[in-house]
């Protein structure tokens, strides 16, 4: 039986607030993709953002992004007076993450200043029990106190994480160590309660966890040891892959790399933790860039782009036997776009996980083209676009003829209609799990592309005008 979802971030949803929320309107979206027979809600990773505003780019693998904690239930749950609610923007507009960081900001702290003495036990108990959110806690203190920067340049004891340093910190700033606690404590208090209504739909919630973590976070501020550092805690090889498909020099990403020789040593504990954290937000998670666990581009950090990287092989099968061992409760899916070598073949075999399939792909090469619907295997799951490809609309539209002939010739259809021809396939070939990204679903074009790899502005953007009223059966028994 195949299994159908929908792919939709939580910051394109909906909301008179500027970006998507986990308020009634993600719920109205949780209503609507049920009533088109998906199983599955696909978000984007779910923490905070910096510079770029990336979700691949968070200031930590723990935490939860605060723009999304919604304005209105904090009102209904009596921690915000409805004066406080951040003034309205228009819907459907891009977000502006400017904006967004002074008005969600200053609608945060007035919450804090009003219900943290209502909250204060409950929240303290939730840090207690998550020793990454206080790391993240303390990270966001330091950072404001010193004006934002990136950690490297954080007071020298504080930024090489010594201990007194760190304990100075908490106890000097406790208020503001409590604020970003609290900001915490009332994100997961929401997800969990949205979690739970969509399970209840008979839906899951299918995550996305970055291979790697950002250099300007808590996990590597916190966490150094399990880096490719020097003394000072500088980088000098940093992750990236070679020219592709989306970059003739390659992404050169810039975060750290893991030094798995200690990692493994130290029995896995940072990823083991990392799984654990996605396993109380998720039902399954995809992990993306899972290729990175065969064999991992290494770039040094002065190289100004990709085309100068070398392979060094990854962690292998010994991590995901450590995982299954310890979180048997989480599923995972094999993002594994890129380079596929024996490696990265051997070890899919090895953990028999679903990988993934990309029907925008499908159409140039050869017979053996792995995501041809014909080689699509059963143990995978299949996508008409992802976040990083223009919509199917778009994509169509600037497509060459050649292309469009091979595409009608090999959807067996004089003249393909998209996204709907595109669509279909994907529900009809062998995969177990097909997803199908709202912005198709909508039959949307390039104004609603989410990020274009390998650019650096106007990616994250995309927002939903309104919830459609009318739904389409994407269910396929």
């Amino acid at each position: 039986m195949k299994t159908s979802g929908i792919l939709m971030p939580v910051f394109s949803l909906p909301s008179p607030y500027g970006i998507g929320t986990m308020g009634k309107h993600a719920y109205e979206f949780a209503d609507y993709a049920a009533s088109c027979g998906a199983k599955i809600w696909q978000v984007l990773p779910l923490g905070p953002t910096g510079y770029g505003d990336s979700p691949y780019q968070s200031f930590s693998s723990f935490a939860g992004n605060p723009y999304f904690i919604d304005p209105d239930f904090l009102v209904r749950d009596g921690l915000l007076k409805k004066a406080d609610l951040p003034k309205k923007l228009p819907e459907g507009n891009k977000i502006n993450y400017g904006e967004i960081y002074l008005t969600r900001g200053e609608m945060l702290r007035r919450a804090f200043a009003y219900s943290w003495d209502k909250v204060s036990g409950d929240a303290k108990r939730f840090a207690g029990e998550h020793p990454e959110i206080m790391d993240y806690a303390l990270f966001m203190t330091a950072k404001t106190i010193n004006g934002g920067v990136c950690w490297h340049d954080f007071p020298e004891e504080l930024m090489l994480h010594e201990k007194n340093a760190v304990k100075e910190l908490g106890e000097k700033h406790a208020d503001e160590v409590n604020y970003h606690i609290y900001t915490q404590y009332l994100f997961f208090s929401q997800w969990k309660a949205l979690k739970k209504y969509v399970n209840s739909l008979g839906m899951e919630l299918l995550g996305d966890m970055p291979i790697y973590v950002a250099p300007d976070s808590a996990d590597a501020w916190a966490n150094p040891e399990n880096f490719q550092f020097d003394q000072r805690r500088n980088p000098s090889l940093v992750a990236g892959v070679p020219p592709d498909y989306f970059s003739e020099d390659g992404q050169k990403w810039g975060n750290p790399l893991y030094d798995w020789d200690y990692i493994k040593n130290d029995g896995y504990s940072f990823w083991i933790r990392r799984v654990k954290a996605a396993a109380e937000l998720y039902d399954a998670v995809r992990i993306d860039h899972f290729i990175g666990f065969a064999n991992y581009y290494s770039v040094k950090a002065e190289c100004p782009t990709a085309r100068e990287g070398f392979w060094r092989d990854g962690p292998g099968i010994e991590l995901f036997d450590k995982i299954k061992k310890e979180v048997p409760r989480i599923r995972l899916i094999a993002e594994d776009l890129g380079v596929v070598s024996d490696k990265v073949i051997t070890l899919l075999k090895q953990t028999g996980y679903p990988s993934m399939r990309v029907l925008q792909f499908a159409f140039g090469g050869e017979d053996d083209n792995m995501h041809l619907p014909s080689n699509v295997p059963q143990n995978s799951v299949v996508y008409t676009s992802t976040h990083d490809n223009v919509p199917t609309c778009g994509w169509w539209e600037n497509t060459s003829q050649k292309e469009k002939a091979e595409v009608a010739r090999r959807l067996g259809k004089e003249s393909p209609k998209m996204p709907d021809d595109l669509i279909r396939c994907a529900l009809d070939c062998r995969a177990e799990t097909v997803i199908i990204p709202m912005w198709d679903i909508l039959g949307l074009g390039m104004e609603a592309t989410v990020n274009a790899p390998g650019t650096a502005e106007g990616n994250w953007c995309w927002r939903l005008d309104k919830i459609p009223q009318s739904s389409i059966d994407i269910s396929r028994k």
